[in-house]
């Protein structure tokens, strides 16, 4: 597995590159936004741990400009920020980022989450189709892709996991510590609100089909 380091901090950069060579990934990184595009181009990343301040592009920006483009739109992205109030964790999920973690942090908690998002990113061949439905909406798991009425959704990992496990789960309410358990991987408590983020993508994201996802209020969210 290949992990890109986007951060302007070379002493952050050493430790967090030491730590994860020490688990057995491959790392490369960027000291600027600008160098990271330049290192996306060249090379193929499993995972990105990304700095929200960073010189000549900022990790907001490079988000966006990641997710918009189809090569890269799917590579999942964990955000680091010294910053810790609410709005700017909702921003970095609001563009696409799949998790954040906010300095100074634990590197277990790092390693943790990398390996979780990593985990979840690895196509699953426990079922001999990969493919669920719901009406019009078709999920293929070994292909990652999400298709509605015949055109591609352009979702993020965490919302096309979100998404498998409602329609996997169809007319059943999951509760939001469930889906996080499941597709976060380790405790989130106090956090719901990040699946609450996810789910406005995907209804977004489904248009006219936003009826798809239902609310239920106090517990959480079911598809039918």
């Amino acid at each position: 597995m290949r992990i890109l380091i986007v951060e302007d901090q070379l002493t952050i950069v050493e430790f967090i590159q030491f730590n994860l060579e020490a688990e057995n990934y491959e790392v490369d990184y960027a000291l600027d936004g600008e160098q990271a595009i330049e290192k996306i181009k060249e090379h193929d990343f499993d995972l990105i741990l990304l700095d929200l301040m960073l010189p000549k592009i900022d990790g907001i920006t490079l988000t966006k400009l990641l997710r918009k483009n189809p090569e890269t739109a799917k590579i999942p992205i964990i955000m680091l920020t010294a910053k810790s109030t609410e709005i700017d964790k909702v921003v970095g999920l609001e563009v696409g980022a799949d998790d954040y973690i906010t300095k100074p942090f634990s590197i277990r908690e790092l390693i943790a989450r990398v390996k979780a998002l990593l985990r979840r990113s690895t196509v699953s061949d426990t079922d001999e189709s990969g493919v669920v439905q719901l009406g019009d909406l078709v999920i293929n798991e070994k292909e990652f892709t999400a298709t509605l009425k015949g055109k591609e959704l352009e979702l993020t990992l965490k919302e096309f996991l979100l998404l498998k496990i409602l329609v996997e789960n169809r007319g059943t309410v999951l509760t939001r510590d469930f889906l996080l358990d499941k597709v976060w991987g380790y405790d989130y408590i106090g956090e719901s609100r990040t699946v609450d983020v996810h789910i406005r993508h995907i209804r977004r994201k489904l248009g006219d089909d936003v009826d798809m996802i239902k609310t239920v209020r106090g517990i959480g969210y079911k598809a039918q």
